[in-house]
């Protein structure tokens, strides 16, 4: 008797209750708290609580920040398959119209009092030391270089554990015809696909803004023979490709630069190419970065921007992933990006969405980071590794419901007289890509 009264009313029950209130409907996953008590759908993952400091956490940051943050600490775990749990949220969320919470005041007081009766009253919890901890205004070159290094700085020996041979940190082509195509082979796939859209050849100028570890900068000068100059603002992904550079033997052919596309001279390039960069620029200082663009490449040049985005109504890149992941970050509705890159004299002449692809090559990489989970906790520690678990399979997610996209964008400079140097069909982009 003792112990079914206790279940009925223990520490998981009167959790539920506040949630649901806040959600406004029922709960879509089962829920375990510290006490052992448990509640909700007998089938499918259980979320754990397992410290009275998460609820404190929710309490202090309600939404998306809050269980982010007690997830990465471990204070709340998933038992269970983690997109499951996710998927069912945001269907539950579609199908029940469950809200993100919303407390009223007379709900944060009912929380306060759920808080005293669970005894997780106390003071606002420490931030995680893997939270982003950016000073300074919004993208100025100060702040941005922090931004960078907060997230592509975290060390070379983590992403050539969490990527293929190639060091591609962006989104693959998988081509579904060959069952065998894995994520290395759908990575050199893409890099082949830029370098036939920006029509390299032996000699081409190409500037690669935001290059990465050097994978099309090193694709591009080995394969096309393309003279390539590489600007990254991450000082270990500098030092990186110039170690590849030397290596394979390539510094007649490419020329590496740590700085901010804001301080690039020069220009004339055949090809100006941007891989996922343009997120990180922010939404006030696009037009002068699709203005760049359009000043480095010479008339009759070709520029392919590889760009996330995401819709109208969640412009941005979301609480968690701008704390943890890309500070700052900004993604918007293709349409917008478009209309930037016109405005700034590029005509866009083909756009290509990749979002399946992204499903596909973050799996990949979720999948690495469960197989080595123990290495990568050696290498950054646990919190830093859950980070990443509760970024990739998130992202994966988002990919796969349409609620972000990734999209190829390849515009031409047109000469005084309009000639655009571009073919009046595509041709070969697309034969034997799986096979350059």
């Amino acid at each position: 008797m003792s112990t079914a009264r206790t279940t009925r009313t223990g520490a998981a029950h009167r959790l539920a209750a506040l949630v649901e209130d806040a959600l406004g409907g029922p709960l879509p996953v089962r829920l375990r708290a510290w006490d052992g008590s448990e509640t909700g759908p007998a089938e499918g993952p259980v979320v754990v609580v397992r410290s009275r400091r998460a609820l404190r956490r929710l309490l202090w940051q309600p939404g998306e920040l809050g269980l982010a943050q007690a997830y990465v600490t471990g204070e709340l775990d998933v038992d269970g398959d983690l997109a499951d749990g996710l998927r069912r949220m945001w269907a539950a969320t579609r199908e029940r119209r469950l809200h993100p919470p919303r407390l009223s005041l007379a709900g944060r007081a009912r929380a306060a009092g759920t808080a005293v009766r669970l005894g997780a009253v106390g003071p606002r919890p420490a931030t995680p030391a893997s939270q982003a901890r950016l000073r300074g205004g919004l993208h100025t070159r100060s702040r941005d270089r922090a931004a960078i290094s907060h997230h592509y700085d975290l060390s070379n020996d983590f992403y050539r554990l969490l990527l293929d041979e190639t060091m591609a940190y962006s989104c693959g082509v998988w081509a579904d015809e060959y069952t065998d195509a894995n994520a290395a082979d759908a990575q050199r796939a893409k890099l082949e696909l830029i370098c036939r859209k920006l029509g390299l050849a032996a000699g081409s100028r190409l500037l690669d803004i935001g290059c990465g570890w050097g994978s099309l900068t090193l694709y591009a000068a080995e394969r096309h023979k393309a003279k390539v100059t590489a600007v990254t603002l991450a000082t270990e992904q500098a030092a990186y490709v110039r170690e590849q550079v030397r290596e394979r033997g390539l510094e007649d052919r490419v020329e590496v630069v740590c700085q901010d596309y804001r301080d690039i001279t020069g220009g004339g390039y055949d090809a100006v190419c941007t891989v996922e960069m343009g997120e990180h620029v922010g939404d006030a200082e696009y037009p002068a970065f699709a203005a760049s663009l359009h000043r480095m490449v010479r008339p009759g040049g070709r520029v392919l921007v590889q760009q996330m985005s995401r819709g109208r109504n969640a412009p941005g890149g979301g609480a968690f992933i701008e704390a943890y992941i890309a500070p700052d970050m900004h993604m918007r509705p293709l349409g917008e990006t478009v209309q930037l890159l016109e405005d700034a004299g590029l005509e866009v002449r083909h756009v290509e969405s990749l979002r399946e692809h992204y499903v596909r090559t973050v799996v990949a990489w979720e999948r690495t980071l469960e197989q080595r989970w123990d290495e990568f906790v050696a290498l950054v520690g646990e919190e830093t590794a859950r980070v990443w678990r509760l970024y990739l399979v998130g992202g994966a997610l988002a990919f796969e419901q349409r609620r972000m996209g990734v999209d190829q964008i390849l515009s031409a400079r047109p000469t005084a007289e309009g000639v655009s140097g571009m073919p009046a069909t595509p041709g070969e982009w697309y034969e034997r890509l799986d096979r350059p």
